[in-house]
């Protein structure tokens, strides 16, 4: 009986501690790499969830398994140091996987905005793109913009691409800095007050999102976002063309 009470004195402590790791993680991943809306948006909530609850799981379930205290110290310190390292590396392997599906743009492409994952670009053509474009962020997707084509034959050759799966958004070739599209953003995007009428039954809503944002929907403009689950709507204003506000709407 005293070896179970000390088989789960210890799996509960090691859960104690994994579940420390876990959080320490989660704001790794939901303040910095997935920040509202794009934890929503890209399925970063989902991915994590899934890794950290193997994780947290698998550790604690090991410690109960072997945990005995006719044990001597050593081999108890010897168990928990590969219980230990097992976990780190699972844990590091799950964290790899869900960085590389982060988001780390949001680009205007015309007529809409995409938002575009690190695994979706093609990493030998970074250094094609603009000086200031040539890396991929860690913090946070960053505002970017797709250029006008240069020629017909681009046009062609990229909207192919984009039909088989390979987003204008994604191409590095085409990327320009968001406040050269300012003008064509302004002049794409649709008042707020024609997208109420639209939708008369999310009217309501969309005015609490835009009222936290500190913003009037008569002043607001709006533009559809195609992420990789879903569909939503990006405010910004008509002057500048900043993004202020997201709300989870198909606007198509």
């Amino acid at each position: 009986m005293n070896n179970w009470k000390a088989r789960f004195k210890a799996s509960g402590i090691h859960l104690g501690i994994s579940l420390a790791v876990a959080a320490l993680a989660a704001m790794l991943v939901f303040w910095v790499w997935y920040p509202y809306p794009y934890r929503e948006i890209s399925g970063g909530r989902e991915l994590f969830l899934l890794v950290v609850t193997v994780d947290v799981i698998l550790g604690p379930l090991i410690t109960f398994s072997i945990f005995s205290k006719g044990k001597s110290l050593k081999a108890l310190q010897f168990d928990f140091v590969v219980i230990g390292l097992v976990q780190l590396a699972a844990l590091a392997y799950g964290l790899w996987t869900v960085a590389q599906a982060r988001p780390v743009h949001l680009g205007f492409e015309f007529d809409r905005f995409r938002v575009v994952h690190a695994i979706e670009v093609d990493q030998e053509k970074l250094p094609l793109a603009p000086p200031e474009l040539r890396s991929l962020p860690w913090t946070g997707p960053t505002l970017l913009a797709v250029r006008p084509f240069r020629n017909p034959e681009e046009q062609y050759t990229t909207t192919m691409a984009a039909l088989s799966g390979f987003t204008l958004a994604a191409n590095p070739t085409l990327w320009q800095p968001y406040d050269q599209a300012q003008a064509e953003v302004i002049k794409a995007a649709k008042p707020v007050n024609e997208l109420k009428r639209r939708f008369g039954a999310q009217a309501a809503q969309i005015d609490a999102v835009l009222q936290s944002a500190g913003r009037d929907p008569a002043t607001t403009s709006y533009l559809p976002m195609v992420g990789r689950k879903s569909f939503w709507t990006v405010f910004i204003d008509p002057k500048t063309a900043q993004v202020v506000g997201f709300f989870p709407l198909d606007s198509f």
